[in-house]
C-alpha cells in the first residue's frame, strides 16, 4: 500500500477517492484508531457546517444582485475596471480610517456558538475534554482560562444531565463549552466567551443559525449562548433556567 497522506484523508472524508484508494485508506485507518478518530471528527465538522449553511444554497439570488451580462468583448475591460475601482475604494477607506463594517466584523456570539455546537454535539467517543465526573476540576480549569468564575448550570430538573465540557478557541480568545444531554440523546451546549466591551449589554435574545437555535445574552464582559438542534419553545425553557442561574 502506498503512503497515506493528509490529502488522502480529506479526500476520503469528502468521498472523492476511487474505490481502490478508498479501500487502502480504510485498511490504513483500521490499524490506527487515532487517525480514524481524526477522520470521524472531520466528518462531524462537515456535518455541522452543512447543518448551518446548506439552507443558504437554496436561497434565491436577490434581485439587486442580478445583472445583465455585458457583451463578451467588454468583459475583460469591465473586470479590470471593477478590480481597479475596488482596490482604489478600499485603499481610500483604509487611508481615511473608514473601513466598512463588512471588513471588520468577527463572527457573532450566536453564530460562533452554533458552529461549536454543530461541530462537537455529534461526537460519540470524545464529546468533551473533561467529563461530568470531574465537574469541580472542569469548572476551576475553565474559570482560570477565561479569567472569571464560571458555573455549570444544574439542568437535571429539566431532563438534561451534564456531560462535561471543553476549552475552545474563539474570536475573542479562550471559550468554555459545557455540554448537556437528555434521555433521548439530544444535546445542548452552553458557550461562554469574553466579549471585551465590543458588545453592549444585551437582553435575552434569540437567533436561528441554520438548524441550530440559540438563545444568548451578555453580562458585563462575557457572552453566554445556549444552543440546540431543537424547537425554539423547548430551548427557551432551558435557556431561561440557565439565564436565571447565571444572571440572578
Amino acid at each position: 500500500m502506498t503512503q497515506v497522506l493528509e490529502d488522502d484523508l480529506h479526500a476520503f472524508v469528502d468521498g472523492v477517492l476511487d474505490p481502490a484508494r478508498s479501500a487502502e485508506v480504510t485498511a490504513y485507518l483500521a490499524d490506527r484508531p487515532d487517525e480514524a478518530e481524526r477522520v470521524r471528527a472531520y466528518r462531524a465538522q462537515n456535518a455541522g457546517l452543512h447543518a448551518l449553511f446548506d439552507h443558504v444554497l437554496n436561497e434565491p439570488v436577490p434581485a439587486g444582485l442580478k445583472v445583465t451580462r455585458p457583451a463578451r468583448r467588454w468583459r475583460p475591460i469591465a473586470l479590470a475596471a471593477s478590480v481597479l475601482f475596488t482596490g482604489v475604494a478600499i485603499g481610500w477607506m483604509i487611508a481615511r480610517g473608514g473601513v466598512t463594517q463588512a471588513y471588520r466584523t468577527t463572527p457573532s456570539l450566536a453564530h460562533s456558538a452554533a458552529i461549536a455546537h454543530a461541530v462537537y454535539s455529534p461526537e460519540v467517543r470524545h464529546p468533551v475534554e473533561v467529563g461530568a465526573d470531574q465537574e469541580d476540576h472542569l469548572v476551576r480549569w475553565l474559570s482560570k482560562r477565561l479569567g472569571t468564575q464560571l458555573r455549570a448550570p444544574k439542568l437535571v430538573p429539566l431532563g438534561y444531565d451534564l456531560v462535561g465540557g471543553r476549552l475552545l478557541s474563539g474570536p475573542r480568545g479562550p471559550v468554555a463549552q459545557f455540554m448537556y444531554q437528555e434521555a433521548t440523546g439530544k444535546r445542548l451546549t452552553l458557550y461562554v466567551s469574553g466579549v471585551q466591551g465590543d458588545m453592549p449589554d444585551t437582553a435575552f435574545r434569540f437567533s436561528q443559525e441554520g438548524s441550530v437555535s440559540v438563545f444568548y445574552w451578555v453580562d458585563r464582559d462575557y457572552g453566554y449562548a445556549l444552543s440546540g438542534d431543537i424547537k425554539r419553545e423547548a430551548l427557551l425553557a432551558v435557556a431561561t433556567a440557565v439565564y436565571r442561574q447565571l444572571s440572578p
